[in-house]
């Protein structure tokens, strides 16, 4: 069975334009709340995040989960108001709190005050991390940077290896991805309270190399298909190009993402989301790769021709 992704790329169109949309109006939600397109982490706003443990040994401390009522009193009673709670795992005995840069003495006064109320913490699981404000914004700036000269990187080599409108609509693509990881993850903000870090900057970078390559090998063969085949009609060569490629597309997103779906199963809170943002981004990638980028280049190299056509007919 062959796939005809030109004929029905009103059909591909129409999944990727609400999937862009619901991935839009999420991220202006979360801009709304969070002043970020994703809820920012401690790696990019700065601030202090403690995440302590029950010690759950005796089998007597943890009858009951940690009551986030009575947490947030003892944070007002700090003075740590407007600090952010997150329970972790499912037991409902570890906590997360993000609150302002604090100096050893509050991180002492706290960490008392909360061991009144929980009980023995465990100190193998837990921990403390501090970054400044200055150093999460100047991680920030070179994680946007970072995608930035990725992209022009990548339009450069697809305009010279290829041509520029192939370039300019593998660009789309790619964006098609980014928007639709970033909502995914905007998404995630707003229901469970997910915090992007210096490693989903990563992801997307990742994300983006994996998807141009894609598109190139699909690109590649399509080139190939119009120096054998000149005469023959456009969408039919770029129908050939895309099962030509199919199995060889789904082949590497399956055996990329089988890996990355055991470590969300079976990894830590935090290679799990950055392997969960790699599956959301490779699938997109290869979504848009074998349906929205070929199909673009169909319709816009369909119109070329006849402009070129028309321009030709007019002149005799």
């Amino acid at each position: 069975m062959k796939l005809n992704v030109v004929k029905q790329r009103g059909i591909w169109w129409l999944v990727s334009g609400v999937l862009v949309v619901v991935s839009l109006a999420a991220m202006a939600l979360s801009w709304s709340q969070f002043n970020g397109p994703v809820k920012p982490g401690l790696d990019f706003i700065g601030g202090t995040r403690l995440q302590l443990e029950r010690n759950c040994s005796d089998g007597v401390s943890c009858t009951d989960p940690i009551d986030i009522v009575e947490i947030r009193t003892i944070l007002d009673e700090q003075g740590l108001e407007g600090s952010s709670l997150q329970l972790v795992g499912d037991s409902g005995q570890a906590l997360s709190i993000r609150t302002r840069n604090l100096d050893v003495d509050e991180q002492t006064e706290l960490r008392s005050a909360l061991e009144g109320y929980l009980g023995e913490i465990d100190p193998t699981a837990s921990k403390i991390d501090v970054v400044g404000p200055t150093i999460g914004e100047q991680l920030l700036v070179a994680g946007l940077l970072s995608l930035l000269v990725a992209f022009v990187g990548i339009t450069v080599y697809l305009s010279l290896r290829f041509k520029f409108d192939y370039a300019l609509l593998a660009l789309l693509a790619l964006l098609h991805d980014v928007v639709i990881t970033l909502g995914i993850f905007s998404i995630l903000g707003l229901t469970i309270g997910y915090e992007a870090d210096s490693l989903f900057i990563v992801a997307l970078l990742t994300i983006v190399g994996f998807s141009v390559n894609d598109t190139v090998v699909i690109y590649d063969r399509i080139r190939e298909n119009f120096k054998l085949m000149p005469d023959q009609d456009i969408d039919q060569t770029v129908n050939d190009a895309v099962n030509q490629t199919l199995g060889r597309s789904i082949n590497t997103t399956m055996t990329t993402a089988l890996p990355l779906l055991a470590i969300v199963i079976f990894g830590g809170d935090t290679l799990k989301f950055f392997a969960l943002a790699l599956i959301v981004g490779f699938l997109a990638g290869a979504y848009s790769s074998i349906f929205i980028a070929s199909t673009l280049l169909a319709l816009w190299r369909s119109s070329s021709s006849s402009n070129t056509d028309m321009a030709t007919s007019a002149t005799e």
